[in-house]
């Protein structure tokens, strides 16, 4: 199919989806022979359940903004939404295990009060960004990388509006790129002078929809070692505009904090310092873009960057339903959700009990 045909397909697709937003999209995972009227009932009985999730805020209501504050009732929407489906980025950011005041599943499940039903919840963009380096050389006193980078929705290529931005160290750059048809290879150039290693924070918004984001981080040497593995040394928790890191050495040195979005970027403030953790305030961007959050330093002789999001997508909370023997049947829903005007796919998987 032309890329045109797709993109076009994609656009039409994601306007229904936003017209019908209240309707999920049902699948039937596992299910036991049973007449139609039961298979009717139970299947909207589930239904109502995954709804819940995202129209109530639980309580206390703004459970989420508190790091010590575990939901009596639990629900996912923001408090004085404007619409429905609008959720909260810290009810979200603490469905994240990586954060440090994450609420756990069986916490989540006493807090729903229905015992006789688990479920599963996926937060993801509602299209994908791929990055990957392809190649480097050297020019003069610069190195300059080649990067493919690539936007799809389950394969299909999706025109796009990309902010690509690199840092390194005490460097930040940015540039803008259109990509029409999936694809797309793009030169960054780096200074020599500059040590890594470095990020390269690849955001895009829809052509067709500029609420409609994705994005993709990649971390990659640049006169360094290769990067350490995402949360080596650092445990970065979002919550209520705060960053909390949390140092997993003790010869550990901070350096640097940005937030990145795709129309802005701005040097972090430490609000709080620690012997092994640092506070730094997050800035209200009025943009609709997650927010990728960057800490640089050393350890000893070493450099390094750190990374996490704001909400902290993508997140998936919740038991392995499909593979979960106790279970006799599951159901998936999705839904277009937004948080703070970003629109984002949900996925709830809900299960119960062999009768």
């Amino acid at each position: 199919m032309p890329a045109v045909s797709v993109d076009t397909f994609f656009a039409c697709s994601l306007m229904v989806m936003l017209v019908l937003s209240a309707m999920a999209i049902t699948t039937k995972l596992v299910f036991p022979s049973m007449n139609a009227t039961s298979n009717r009932n139970l299947a909207e009985r589930y239904k109502e359940t995954s709804k819940y999730l995202l129209l109530n805020t639980g309580k206390p209501s703004n459970w989420g903004q508190d790091s010590q504050t575990t939901p009596e009732t639990f629900g996912l929407a923001k408090p004085n939404a404007d619409s429905e489906y609008d959720l909260d980025r810290d009810k979200v950011s603490r469905l994240n295990t990586e954060n440090a005041y994450a609420v756990s599943y069986p916490d989540i499940f006493t807090s729903l009060e229905m015992s006789d039903l688990s479920f599963r919840i996926k937060i993801e963009p509602v299209f994908k960004v791929s990055t990957k380096l392809a190649g480097a050389f050297l020019s003069g006193d610069d190195t300059v990388y080649e990067f493919e980078i690539s936007t799809d929705k389950q394969g299909a290529p999706v025109s796009a509006q990309l902010k690509i931005h690199v840092v390194a160290g005490e460097y930040l750059n940015s540039i803008s790129v259109l990509v029409t048809n999936g694809r797309i290879s793009q030169n960054i150039t780096l200074p020599n002078s500059v040590s890594g290693p470095a990020l390269l924070i690849v955001f895009a918004h829809s052509l067709y929809n500029d609420k409609i984001v994705s994005f993709d981080v990649l971390a990659f040497a640049h006169n360094s070692s290769q990067p350490n593995s995402r949360g080596a040394l650092l445990r970065s928790s979002p919550l209520n505009y705060n960053l909390n890191v949390s140092l997993l050495d003790s010869r550990i040195v901070l350096a640097n904090a940005y937030a990145l979005t795709f129309s802005y970027n701005s040097t972090l403030l430490l609000t709080s310092n620690a012997t092994m953790s640092a506070t730094y305030a997050i800035p209200r961007f009025l943009d609709d873009s997650m927010t990728v959050l960057v800490v640089t330093g050393s350890n000893s002789t070493a450099f390094f960057t750190e990374w996490t999001t704001y909400p902290q997508i993508p997140v998936e909370n919740g038991p392995d339903l499909a593979n979960l023997s106790t279970l006799s049947s599951v159901f998936s829903f999705k839904y277009l959700v937004t948080i703070d005007s970003a629109i984002y796919e949900c996925t709830i998987l809900v299960g119960g009990p062999e009768e």
